[in-house]
């Protein structure tokens, strides 16, 4: 992240509040933290940052959303990508009332994409930084993205190609073959605790 787009722990974590007051406003239950509001008039929320919304339930995926160009203000960015991830993300059923209390919320702040730049499989392989980039594949009308924090789960650099390869609806190997192209960027994540 470069210097200007940075949100301190405060911010962040005044978006991570945000989004779980967007879940329980949308399942109808009470829950509110007053400070919410006024922590959310920060001016930096109305730079318009793509932005994704993670839920997990139990240590595991419950749904994911959001955009790799910014669309709207931040603030509208997380509003929106908390219901996506919600009630619209299709390999999950809509979040219900019950789980409410046992969803964890995480906010990431993504920067611009850029293309990366590599003439081999074995140069896309060494080009990628584990753990620092997001990387977005597309090839065809096929596209998928995977945001930096999945590298804890697939550290393996081939391994994450092949698994955002299936994401994308494609062969596991056609991250091999000529046609791709790839994107890298960086995301701060903030997460309740």
């Amino acid at each position: 992240m470069t210097p200007d787009t940075t949100l301190d722990r405060n911010q962040g974590m005044a978006l991570v509040k945000l989004a779980r007051k967007t879940l329980a406003e949308a399942l109808h239950i009470p829950w509110g933290v007053a400070e919410t509001n006024a922590d959310l008039d920060d001016p930096f929320f109305d730079h318009q940052q793509a932005t994704f919304v993670t839920l997990k339930r139990q240590g595991h995926l419950r749904g994911c959303i959001g955009t790799i160009m910014p669309v709207g203000t931040i603030r509208e960015s997380i509003t929106e990508n908390t219901l996506s991830a919600a009630f619209k993300d299709p390999r999950f059923n809509p979040v219900d009332p019950g789980e409410f209390d046992e969803i964890l919320i995480e906010v990431s702040i993504l920067t611009q994409p850029e293309p990366l730049v590599f003439d081999s499989p074995a140069t896309l392989l060494t080009s990628l930084r584990t753990g620092l980039d997001g990387v977005i594949i597309k090839k065809g009308g096929a596209s998928a993205t995977f945001l930096p924090q999945v590298w804890q789960q697939i550290p393996n650099p081939e391994t994450f190609l092949c698994q955002l390869c299936l994401k994308a609806g494609l062969s596991k190997t056609a991250w091999q073959e000529p046609g791709l192209d790839v994107y890298t960027y960086q995301a701060q994540h903030f997460e309740e605790i």
